[in-house]
């Protein structure tokens, strides 16, 4: 199939435009034991959160508690009974590593006051509308669901619509563009009868005139 038969004429295959690296290949499912994973983790994440009633707070609070008491106990048997300490790696932060934090968290808060004085300002109308639909969109989903649940939704359609589209690619791109072209038509159609009608509008008008 030539590229003017694909979607979009694109001359890419899904996995060139997703990135072609570990991304790509973990949402196309090209490194399934890793996209199982994912997906099982972020399952049982929902899960936790969900239906047992914990919160992000209570349950990082609960984890940290036990990971304390455990490793306290480690360190106090070992001492006691002459064993190595519990193998804890030096946790440090350099001052390198908190100077490009700050800069990349700088530069990205600089672009998204820019884009935000900009849409303020009315200087770009086609941004303010981009903004204000998304917004308004990202208002209606939220709330109709939670953002755990809104999250681990749009994982799931992450990671399965782009596989579905590059399996059954030829089939999908041949419906669409089929759909494309008679909407063409009917556009078309559609067009050449407003303009006849004007016309025959604009004709009696001149008539009884």
């Amino acid at each position: 199939m030539g590229s003017h038969d694909r979607l979009f004429n694109r001359h890419r295959t899904v996995h060139q435009i997703l990135g072609g690296g570990l991304v790509a290949d973990v949402i196309l499912w090209r490194r399934k034991n890793l996209t199982m994973g994912i997906l099982l983790l972020t399952l049982a994440v929902w899960v936790v959160f969900e239906r047992s009633g914990y919160t992000l707070l209570s349950l990082v609070s609960s984890v940290l508690l036990l990971l304390t008491i455990i490793l306290f106990l480690w360190a106090k048997s070992a001492a006691i009974l002459s064993r190595p300490a519990p193998p804890l790696p030096e946790l440090y932060l350099s001052e390198e590593m908190v100077n490009d934090a700050a800069t990349f968290i700088r530069t990205q808060v600089n672009e998204l006051l820019s884009v935000s004085h900009d849409v303020a300002m009315g200087k770009d109308s086609r941004l303010f509308f981009k903004v204000a639909a998304l917004l308004g969109l990202i208002s209606i989903v939220g709330g109709l669901t939670d953002f755990l649940t809104l999250g681990y939704t749009s994982l799931v359609i992450v990671l399965a619509v782009p596989a579905l589209y590059e399996r059954y690619e030829d089939f999908v791109d041949s419906y669409c563009m089929m759909g494309y072209r008679k909407m063409q038509q009917l556009c078309v159609k559609f067009s050449r009868n407003c303009v006849n009608s004007v016309q025959n509008w604009i004709l009696e008008m001149r008539k009884l005139s």
